[in-house]
């Protein structure tokens, strides 16, 4: 059994998906693993991870509208904004879509569906360099 941890940091723009798939698998590629197991986790609590499709963009546009709607900047709405009024929300979104996810390896490639993409989920309004863990486990 062989282990290989790395971070990778990628720059959003801002609030909204930033598909990070590629970059994941050619570190994952670079390894030379047959089986194992692939985990990610986002070091940060306003941005999470999903893996969602990567065929349609609206689909990452009706996801962003979704949560503008569940949990929307509301000064009068939460008490914590130490950072800004994006602040709570983006703790709320990051709670609902989590900070981990695991992906088997199968014949040396993520078992990732035809149409699904992992991404980065920034949930401020500015930029921000985010950093995600990756560990892999297998032979």
């Amino acid at each position: 059994m062989r282990q290989a941890s790395t971070i990778l940091s990628f720059q959003s723009r801002g609030r909204g998906l930033v598909e990070i798939t590629r970059e994941v698998t050619d570190w994952t590629d670079a390894q030379g693993l047959d089986s194992g197991l692939l985990t990610l986790f986002c070091r940060h609590t306003s941005a999470s991870l999903l893996i969602q499709e990567n065929a349609a963009r609206a689909v990452r546009t009706d996801l962003e509208a979704f949560f503008d709607r569940i949990a929307p900047e509301d000064p009068n709405a939460y008490e914590h904004d130490d950072e800004g009024p994006d602040d709570m929300p983006a703790h709320l979104r990051t709670a609902l879509t989590g900070v981990q996810l695991s992906i088997p390896l199968i014949d040396g490639r993520l078992a990732l569906g035809t149409w699904q993409g992992v991404y980065l989920f920034e949930h401020r309004r500015r930029p921000h360099t985010r950093q995600i863990a990756l560990h892999l486990i297998g032979e």
